[in-house]
């Protein structure tokens, strides 16, 4: 897969891996990430997913795929198995975050985590002018048909890592392919964040 034709998180993601490391990517979906992890950074990857028809999608990629819901924890795991874990645009829909969170740092080296930002300023001015639950490219679902279980801002991941002494390494805010370098909270979607214990 070519660079210019991944998503933009996923681009973010791909330049943040090492090369040759091993990867652990938490709902996997269809696998495109994992792809270009393993034909662009030559990671070995390994994916857990809940959804029957993505999981059929990734093998016919030729990647390995875990049939699993990743709210029941990562046992089978042992501790730092993994360079990275990957959890791009799961963690909004993860029941348990502090137990998912938790293994995630447990298993994996560095965390690489991924969400739309439910402050984005779209989302704000549709709630406040309209009042209604925003829709936006990066929340595409209405109310009654979103998988999103958690809305979670920019603000409140920084604040929840704090308070649970997670190190941030690197971050990443993006509005589509732009990069966002000031007030992230309200103007980026999308935040991607490189954690660690």
């Amino acid at each position: 897969m070519r660079s210019d034709t991944l998503r933009p998180d996923h681009k973010v993601i791909v330049d943040i891996v090492e090369p040759g490391s091993r990867v652990l990517d938490l709902g996997c979906g269809n696998g495109e990430l994992m792809f270009a992890l393993a034909r662009g950074k030559k990671a070995k990857v390994q994916g857990v997913e809940l959804d029957e028809s993505a999981i059929h999608k990734c093998v016919a990629k030729g990647l390995s795929v875990f049939h699993g819901d990743i709210d029941s924890g990562l046992s089978d795991y042992q501790d730092k198995s993994f360079d990275y874990v990957i959890l791009n645009q799961s963690l909004q829909q993860i029941r348990r975050v502090d137990t998912v969170l938790t293994d995630a740092l447990r298993v994996g080296k560095k965390v690489i985590v991924g969400f739309p930002n439910f402050a984005y300023l779209s989302a704000r001015l549709r709630l406040f002018f309209k009042g209604k639950a925003p829709v936006t490219p990066s929340l595409p679902y209405t109310w009654h048909s979103t998988p999103n279980l958690h809305f979670l801002s920019i603000s409140d991941f920084l604040e929840y890592c704090r308070k649970n002494k997670i190190n941030i390494g690197q971050r990443a805010f993006l509005n589509g392919n732009r990069r966002i370098n000031i007030f992230p909270n309200l103007l980026a979607n999308i935040g991607i964040f490189l954690i660690s214990k």
